[in-house]
């Protein structure tokens, strides 16, 4: 009985051992991967910091950058944040032509609401006070929001490539809204793209309407407050029309957020502020642009040209070198006022610049190319 009792001891001392072995085996096995996982993310994060400080110097030694600012969000994390040129992070900037973006998410919003049944809905059934409208006919009867929201309104404007200008008559006039509900038609409706500003001032004039209150009042109250924007200066027309197609002054940091609201599919600090139907359909810009690149313009000795396109005021073109290819979905004012969402990499870019009128301002597609998104790239798989 004692022989048995001493080998079944020794039994038991012999499992106890060797399952201490094993997990000093399987610690140490943690240890090392542990070891070299933290050592490839310090590797990969000094690498993206030498990148972004040399993109930082070379924007510093052209003196003609134009640049204001560039920031970039990774996930939650703003991981770089500069200003140039006498801009600082409380400088509010013009968004210019960005701000058409922001209305489509406000039309989005209206959806969520009820407040617009559909994007089909006719522009004209909104109007009834301006009745007789001018120029009105077959074609200006079937304008949808669709149309508007695409700048295929078939309107006689067409302010993208020196075209007819209408926006410089528009703020002329004491109701921005009117004007463009009075514009002369040249094409029918979803046929030709043809961009103009007054199609967003409408926008502003059907959020009024519907929610009965100012399109600065619904901003303010079911997209601003939600993400914590606070400071900014709208432009308005002498009848109280705000203006939605540019001239709106914010923050840097709070582009940012605009961004990431669409990033992450309507969501802001884990509250809905737009559902992800709404948020997809308002940035489904799949409307090919003839004849337009981004990447092209920008004069970038790095980019392979993609095409370019456009819906719900947002813009979409794939970034392209022989090292990455990946695709931008985007908003775009003159002088280089840009918010780019680059989904697969879960980053918000913003760009401020003064370039206006000039290619320069799409020079932020060649430091997206050759700094940026080199930066920020997942590793690939194996």
């Amino acid at each position: 009985m004692a022989e048995d009792f001493l080998s079944q001891t020794a039994l038991k001392k012999f499992k106890i051992g060797r399952l201490m072995r094993n997990k000093m085996i399987l610690l140490k096995a943690i240890i090392v991967i542990f070891l070299l996982t933290s050592g490839i993310a310090r590797s990969q994060t000094a690498n993206r910091s030498a990148i972004l400080a040399a993109m930082t110097e070379s924007i510093l030694k052209d003196k003609d950058s134009g640049i204001h600012s560039i920031l970039i969000k990774n996930d939650d994390t703003i991981d770089y944040a500069r200003y140039f040129n006498g801009f600082t992070k409380d400088s509010i900037h013009d968004t210019r032509s960005s701000f058409k973006s922001v209305t489509s998410l406000l039309v989005a919003i209206a959806i969520d609401q009820g407040l617009i049944k559909s994007t089909n809905q006719k522009m004209i059934d909104f109007f009834p006070e301006y009745v007789p409208i001018k120029n009105n006919n077959n074609w200006k009867k079937s304008i949808t929001i669709q149309h508007l929201l695409d700048m295929r309104s078939g309107f006689d404007c067409g302010e993208f490539n020196d075209g007819k200008d209408c926006e410089t008559p528009m703020s002329e006039t004491n109701n921005w809204v009117k004007f463009s509900l009075d514009l002369p038609m040249k094409n029918k409706p979803g046929t030709v793209f043809a961009y103009t500003s007054c199609n967003p001032m409408i926008i502003s004039g059907i959020i009024s309407k519907v929610s009965h209150m100012s399109v600065m009042d619904f901003a303010a109250k079911y997209l601003f407050a939600p993400l914590g924007i606070s400071r900014y200066r709208w432009t308005v027309d002498l009848s109280g029309n705000g203006m939605t197609a540019g001239s709106f002054f914010m923050l840097p940091e709070d582009m940012v957020k605009i961004g990431q609201l669409v990033r992450d599919g309507g969501k802001w600090k884990g509250k809905q502020v737009i559902t992800k139907k709404s948020i997809d359909h308002a940035t489904n810009a799949n409307q090919l642009i003839p004849d337009f690149s981004y990447a092209r313009v920008s004069k970038s000795q790095n980019l392979i040209p993609q095409n370019a396109f456009y819906g719900g005021f947002w813009y979409r073109e794939r970034i392209k070198t022989k090292a990455l290819d990946e695709e931008l979905l985007f908003t775009s004012g003159n002088g280089g006022q840009y918010i780019f969402v680059i989904k697969n990499l879960h980053l918000v870019v913003v760009f401020t610049q003064g370039n206006y009128g000039s290619w320069k301002a799409k020079k932020a597609f060649d430091l997206l190319g050759s700094y940026i998104l080199p930066a920020f790239r997942l590793p690939q798989k194996t």
